[in-house]
């Protein structure tokens, strides 16, 4: 096992820092449109013994397309779909537009859990404009993987199967990310040797965007446009850098973020799995901490929803699943132009970030209290910063609303409680209540404050009603075995798919046991 380097908080250290720099290899140009049905893959290589194991999908093999000419920078070259002909499910979306609901759609999995020291939820969708799912996601605790397929029909979505399988069997048990960089690589290969066997078919491939969390550790490794984010202390971190033509130019100031997600020509990929046997991932770790959000995406995401409000929903939903349900949807109600798979992970407990938080908050405060000492400037100029800041935090056994900075100089407090709020800390998912307790959930206003309160309110009543509603459901059926059924939610499966529509397609739901582990395939061609 290769030794790590020693690694400071993201939070402390530049980006630039964090993610390594590499030029980019022969790039691809990824599918913009589909063709006929819908095909997802989440893969789980950890079933158990009992269990009838599942083949993977076999795409019937197909002849190479001739390419059109290409329009793509000179070094690089962009593959176009056949012309997709089936009508979107629903309208593109228009200004003005209600927000479209996730649950009960048609092309979509979901699936949620928790252990001991993370819980987590995902989804995917098709979108409102593909025919079929090219995504795969992967969920093996504690490795999550998202893979976003290219190459059209009954082949980007085989790519992607492949890609995640591969990862899950060999990926580390710990937080090695030169070994998770070369589980990606070995999916790499797997996808060509895929596509020289006859699955799928020549030219398929996909992106690969992986993270394994062991305690406060982070191992990342990464390849194309898929993205990973770390939500820490309220303030959302792009971790990865995408392998695009427009990445570069942001990068050379030509054009700006925003920009790039509109550009005609974001979906230039500079690598990708599938096409190149000598590619090689971005690889490297990063620590986390107790409270942190985790979100891996494909660029149905973030092709459609600024980082802005990536952030902004991370922030105000209460649990795991319920932030991927809301991602996504904001990007169906954007547009849905590409395929969508978000996966939120929550850390419960990294097991030494309390002693290394009450060491750093004492830090800060021996900082300020010098820093008085030295200046009196200083000293008012604090007061005057912490006047223009909110956050929630806890008053009692509720939610409060502060204005100011949690902590105090000289014996001063630096907030003070403006409105205590009916949410209880208890009804709360446990990294919501340890970041209320320690430091607190920042916000930019008031208003901002009681919507993100609002927020948790209608969760809580929502997660209630389910409860109730499920217990009802047991009572009246009656209960032979005399068990009690199981209240808590944290093991839940959800299917945008009717059994029926799953019987017809061949498909087997989407699982998710305690021990954390998805299982999900897909019928053939």
């Amino acid at each position: 096992m290769a030794a790590e380097d020693q690694q400071t908080p993201l939070k402390d250290t530049p980006l630039e820092e964090v993610v390594p720099d590499v030029p980019p290899a022969g790039a691809v140009g990824k599918h913009a449109a589909a063709a006929e049905q819908t095909v997802h893959a989440a893969v789980d290589q950890s079933a158990p013994a009992d269990e009838e194991a599942t083949p993977a999908p076999q795409p019937k093999h197909a002849a190479p397309v001739e390419q059109p000419a290409s329009s793509a920078p000179e070094g690089t070259h962009e593959e176009e779909a056949p012309e997709d002909t089936t009508q979107p499910q629903e309208p593109v979306n228009a200004p003005g537009r209600a927000t479209i609901p996730v649950e009960g759609r048609a092309g979509a999995d979901a699936t949620c859990g928790k252990n001991a020291f993370i819980s987590w939820g995902a989804r995917s969708d098709v979108g409102l404009v593909r025919s079929h799912n090219e995504d795969s996601f992967l969920i093996r605790t504690p490795c999550f993987a998202v893979c976003d397929g290219m190459g059209g029909h009954a082949a980007g979505e085989v790519a992607s199967s492949i890609a995640v399988e591969t990862i899950g069997e060999k990926a580390p048990a710990t937080a090695d990310d030169t070994l998770l960089g070369a589980a990606i690589e070995a999916a790499n290969q797997a996808v060509i040797k895929g596509a020289e066997e006859g699955r799928g078919k020549p030219g398929m491939g996909c992106t690969a965007s992986a993270a394994l969390i062991d305690g406060n550790r982070m191992a990342i490794a990464h390849v194309g446009d898929s993205r990973i984010y770390l939500l820490h202390a309220g303030t959302l971190v792009r971790v990865t850098r995408d392998h695009s033509y427009v990445e570069e130019l942001v990068d050379a100031g030509q054009i700006t973020a925003d920009e790039a997600r509109v550009h005609p020509s974001r979906s230039i990929i500079t690598r990708a799995l599938g096409s190149d046997p000598d590619m090689y991932a971005d690889h490297f770790s990063i620590e986390v901490s107790n409270g942190d959000r985790v979100i891996l995406c494909s660029d149905g995401l973030s092709s459609m929803v600024p980082d802005s409000e990536i952030e902004s929903l991370a922030v105000s939903s209460a649990t795991p699943q319920q932030a991927a349900n809301n991602l996504v949807s904001a990007a169906l109600t954007a547009g849905g132009a590409d395929n969508i798979t978000v996966i939120v992970v929550d850390v419960l407990n990294d097991g030494v970030a309390a002693a290394a938080r009450k060491h750093s908050v004492g830090f800060a405060l021996r900082v300020v209290v010098a820093m008085v000492l030295v200046a009196v400037v200083v000293f008012g100029g604090i007061f005057a910063f912490a006047k223009n800041e909110w956050y929630l935090g806890v008053d009692g056994d509720t939610v409060g609303i502060y204005q100011g900075i949690d902590g105090e100089v000289l014996g001063i407090s630096l907030s003070n409680l403006v409105q205590t709020t009916a949410v209880e800390v208890s009804d709360l998912p446990a990294n919501v209540a340890t970041q209320l307790e320690h430091g607190g959930v920042r916000v930019d206003s008031e208003q901002e404050a009681l919507s993100t309160v609002e927020s948790y309110r209608t969760q809580i009543d929502a997660e209630k009603t389910k409860a109730a509603e499920k217990a009802a459901e047991v009572t009246a059926e009656g209960n032979p075995t005399g068990e009690a059924a199981p209240a808590d939610g944290t093991q839940t499966t959800e299917s945008g798919t009717d059994s029926g529509a799953d019987s017809a397609n061949g498909d087997t739901a989407t699982t998710a046991d305690t021990t954390g582990d998805t299982t999900q395939t897909n019928g053939g061609e």
